[in-house]
């Protein structure tokens, strides 16, 4: 899939890159005709590793949301954040909660620029890659970015919460 020059981030993660410092990766945005929701669309309209797709996910830790930054190419133990964060349970948030704290759809959360400050856990597989795209505030967006940097500027634990595979 060709992506369109129009670089229509969503104007609150364009704002957040302005106060970041990070204004340059407005001009890296790609937008794409079709949605990028997934992060096997996502993959396959960037051309990219599945594994490269960094997945934003939000969760509700005994009611408390909290983000969980993933590989595109694994899947969130529960469990494991459960224990990480010392609560008691841990589930997906439902749309309207990702929504009321983030200011973003499920599909277009990116992983900072947010309506409300909360915890983040990014998974350590990210590190795996040089760079690793994310969504940029829309269904239809996505940036690239080094997974360091990434993790940096969204205030994230590196933590090891990937559902390991039998």
């Amino acid at each position: 899939m060709t992506a369109i020059e129009d670089n229509a981030a969503h104007p609150r993660f364009a704002e957040a890159l302005q106060e970041l410092g990070l204004g340059e990766v407005n001009g890296r945005i790609r937008r794409f005709p079709e949605a990028t929701r997934t992060a096997a669309e996502a993959a396959a309209a960037i051309g990219c590793e599945l594994s490269q797709i960094c997945k934003s996910l939000i969760f509700a830790a005994d009611g408390v949301p909290v983000l969980v930054l993933m590989d595109g190419a694994s899947r969130v133990d529960v469990e494991l954040v459960r224990r990480e964060l010392g609560a008691e349970k841990v589930t997906r948030a439902r749309a309207e909660l990702v929504r009321e704290t983030t200011g973003y759809a499920i599909g277009g959360v990116p992983p900072f620029g947010h309506r409300t400050r909360t915890r983040v856990l990014a998974d350590r597989s990210l590190l795996g890659h040089d760079t690793v795209w994310a969504a940029a505030g829309t269904p239809y967006t996505v940036f690239p970015m080094d997974p360091e940097s990434l993790v940096a500027h969204a205030g994230g634990t590196l933590v090891d919460v990937r559902e390991l595979t039998a």
